[in-house]
This record gives structure tokens, sequence and C-alpha cells, in this order.
């Protein structure tokens, strides 16, 4: 064989025989090192992986949501086991409703009321119901004091004015229980036969003059202790004299800025009082309470102290001292001979609308928005008696010459009269369809009593036995004042209308 036919021998590969794991395993780890540095480095350059700093920090252990309520619930049962509840169903309701919770629910009994209550407890805490409870009764208390009557500290002149006003009234006392014997006396019949035509009377009562009094509605009138004048007050802030029975004006009163409540005559004035002298007193929407004379067109002094409405001034039969009520749920007396305020007292809720003296001078009765009345002893200062029944605002209040009863007209349409004696209403004359603006007994006798209305009318009631006399009719709006002239002859009515009109006897 030649050289020419040797051919080269090709190398083979290798071939190693075993496992090729450890090998697989570097390469895969050099080429996945590689791709999560690029995948790193991506996200960094992306800003959504932070590594500036090298700091780590270990996140503690947190209990799954799930686990924390199984938990919680285990903790609560726990409590509600320890927490004892009464037995007592009602108590069980009692502590519902303290906890603002409903005191029973549709389909459940005293035993799942109980174990609903324990639950409640469970969650809030025992404390909470002790808590509930303090908060009740500190309401409670709270209320308790506000309803209370309240009175406060007068000036040491006070004293010397109770003792004054014991001292007038007592003989005043002694006077009306005589001519009270001395009138029982008389045999029945005469006194039957008087009533009777007192009754007729009243039956023949007819318009006898109507005048316009004022361009705004006339809210007051009332008749001079002599019967000879009579006084309106306006909503204008004028007040008017006029004389009676021929309705000409007198004198005009200027001096009010706002709605004029009402004006009084002192009880001597046009009797014993000089013309010069304070012979009448008015008060104002504003607050403001002016004294008069009868021969000035201007005011003689003003009394100050009222921040808000004053509805009503009435004079003590002494004629020293004045009564204001206020819608700060007081009411005030001043004594003019001092010159100053003496009593300064509340015991409404609400503003004190009316008030009246008793003829004696022992008592004053007011009457309030709050539906009640209250009748007080000047010469001990308490009160006496609560006026409970009225279902709305009461309007007025009045004494009956005898002493012992009293009525007053309400915003529910009633008028109700109250005996002293028994301490309690006796009768309720559904007088109006409207509400009952003022009430007024007879001055010298009580033996009748009128009411005025927002229904346009006024009427006369008979004094025993309540039954409607006479009903008089004429305004065209309503009656916002009433008075009887102290000889008994006329019958005065203002209203809303503007006018005022005077009833007569034909």
């Amino acid at each position: 064989m030649s050289d020419e036919e040797e051919t080269p021998v090709a190398k083979k590969a290798r071939i190693f025989y075993g496992s090729l794991e450890e090998k697989e395993r570097e390469r895969l780890g050099r080429e996945g090192g590689a791709a999560a540095s690029d995948a790193v480095k991506a996200g960094i350059e992306a800003g959504h992986i932070n590594i500036s700093s090298g700091e780590s920090m270990e996140l503690e252990e947190r209990v799954s949501e799930r686990q924390a309520e199984v938990l919680a619930e285990f903790e609560r049962r726990k409590r509600a086991r320890q927490i004892t509840v009464s037995t007592d169903d009602a108590e069980v309701k009692a502590c519902l409703r303290a906890l603002g919770e409903p005191i029973t629910i549709f389909g459940e009994g005293p035993a799942e009321r109980r174990e609903r209550l324990r639950n409640i407890l469970s969650v809030v805490g025992p404390d909470a119901l002790k808590k509930s409870k303090k908060e009740d009764e500190k309401a409670k208390r709270s209320q308790e004091e506000y309803q209370q009557t309240w009175y406060h500290e007068g000036p040491t002149t006070l004293k010397e004015a109770r003792l004054w006003l014991a001292r007038y009234s007592l003989p005043r006392a002694t006077l009306r229980l005589d001519d009270a014997r001395a009138l029982k006396e008389v045999p029945e019949s005469t006194r039957t036969v008087r009533q009777q035509e007192l009754h007729k009377t009243l039956r023949n009562l007819n318009n006898f003059c109507s005048q316009i009094g004022d361009d705004r509605p006339i809210s007051y009138c009332q008749f001079s202790p002599n019967s000879k004048l009579l006084v309106t007050a306006s909503w204008s802030g004028l007040c008017k004299l006029w004389a009676v029975p021929d309705c000409s004006l007198v004198r005009t009163l200027r001096g009010h800025n706002t709605n004029v409540g009402a004006i009084s005559f002192h009880p001597q004035a046009t009797i014993s009082l000089d013309e010069s002298d304070v012979n009448m007193a008015s008060c104002a929407a504003d607050g403001s309470v002016k004294l008069w004379s009868l021969d000035s067109d201007e005011p003689v002094a003003d009394i100050e102290g009222h921040s808000m409405r004053v509805s009503r001034v009435a004079w003590h039969p002494s004629g020293r001292f004045l009564g204001t009520t206020c819608y700060d749920h007081s009411w005030r007396l001043w004594d003019l001979e001092a010159q100053e305020e003496i009593l300064h007292q509340e015991g409404h809720s609400k503003g004190v609308h009316d008030l009246h003296f008793h003829p004696d001078g022992s008592l004053a009765a007011t009457g309030g928005l709050d539906a009640f009345g209250r009748v007080w002893d000047l010469r001990t200062g308490r009160c006496i008696m609560f006026l409970e029944g009225h279902l709305k605002e009461i309007y007025g209040i009045n004494f009956s010459p005898n002493g012992f009863h009293m009525a007053t007209g309400s915003g529910d349409n009633t008028c109700k009269v109250w005996d002293l004696r028994q301490r309690k209403c006796i009768y309720t004359i559904p007088a109006h369809q409207n509400l009952i603006s003022s009430v007024k007994f007879q001055p010298t006798d009580g033996h009748y009593l009128l009411t005025g209305a927002y229904d346009n009318t006024a009427k006369v009631w008979t004094h025993p036995g309540w039954s409607p006399l006479k009903t008089l009719a004429g305004h065209e709006g309503k009656v916002m004042g009433l008075d009887v002239s102290a000889d008994g002859q006329l019958i005065a009515t203002c209203s809303y209308d503007r006018t005022f009109k005077l009833w007569m006897s034909e």
C-alpha cells in the first residue's frame, strides 16, 4: 500500500458518560443570573425598584383578620359570661331603654331579651349602663330644678312692703266677709228678684256707640273709676282718653314708639287723686312702662328694667304698687312711693301675659303662655294655687269681687272658673269659637262675667250658673279687650277693626 492511499483519521468528539446535572445547573445559573440582573437594572431605571441604600427592615408578623375576629369574639363571650344581668324583665327593658336600644324585638321573650342585654353590655361595657343612668338622673334633676318656682332675693324694703300689704288686706277681707254675711241675711226671694231684674237688663244690651279709635288695631280699653272717661291703647303707640258716653276725644297720650299692650287707671284716679299726679300706667312691646297724668300729653315718668315685651300693667287696690307682666317668664311689683322694684317673681316656663290683683290686695293671679296660671300670696311670696287645666295659652285672668272665684280665658276657646277655697276648677265654659282674649267680672257684685274673643264677639254669662245671657256682636274684627264701668251702666269692647264700642241696656 502506498502513502497516497493512507487517509487521515478524523477526531471524534469525546463522549462522557455520567450525569450532566451539575453542568446544566451551572449553565442555567449563569443565564438566570444575567437575566435577573438585567431585569433588576431595568426596574431600577424605570423607578419601580429602590435599592439606593443597603438598609433592610424586618416586617412584624401580623395575625390575619379572620383570626383577630375569632379572638375578639372569644373575648366578648368570656366577658358576657362574667356580666350579671337582672332576671326582672321590667328592669331589663329599662336598661335597654337607657342604652338607647329597642326594649323588645318581634318574637323575643324575656330570656332572649336578657341574653341580648348581656351581649350588648359585653360590647359597650357594663360601665356604659351606669354612665347612662347617671346622665338620666342628672337630666331629671336639672328638669326638676327648672320646673320648681324660683324666688329672687328681694331688697330690704320687700319685707316692709309685705308687712304693709298684710296690714292693708286683712281689714278689707274682714269688711268683705261682713258684707257677705249681711247679704246672706237678705231673704232669698229678694235676692232672686234682684237677680232676675239684672238678667233682664243684660238681655236688653245693645250697641249704644261705635267710634273709630285709631289707625291701627285697639288692643286695650278701660273705664275710669268715676265711669266718665275711657282710655284706649293702640298698636300705633298712641293712647287716647275719651269722654263717655258721647265718645268725644279728650286727650291723646304720646310717648310709646311701638304696640301698646295695656293702659290702666289708678284706683283713685278721677276720684280723690289730683290730675297732675300719676293717674295711669301703660306698657308696650319694647319693654317700656310709662306713667301718665290727666292734664298732660307727655308721660310723667318711665319705669325701666324690662328686657322683653310687657303685655299688661295692673294697679294694686291700694294704688301704692304697680304690677307688670313680662315675656321673660316673670312678673314684677314696683313700689311707686319708694320708686323701686321690690319683687321680681319667676315661676312660669314661658311669657307671663296677664295679671290681676285680689280685691283685698292680698293675692295676685298671673296667667302665662305656658297654659298655666298661678295665684301668689303677696304677704308671704308663696304660690298658693296652681291653675292647671287649659290646653293652650292663658290670655285673661280676673278675680271676682266675692273674693273666692276667679276666671281664666285661654287660647283653647274655653273659660274656666276656679274656686280658691277648693283649690280647683269648678266649671269650664265652652265660651267661644276662637281664643278668648279677655275676661272680666262685674266690678261691684260679680253677678255676671264678660268674655271677649277672636271670633269677633263678646258674651255675658250669669254668675253663678254660667249660662249665656247675651252675645255682643257687631265688631268686624277680633275683640281684643273689654271692660265694665264701675257703676255698671256701660260695657266697652275694643277690636282689631280699629273701633271701640259702648254697650248699654235700653
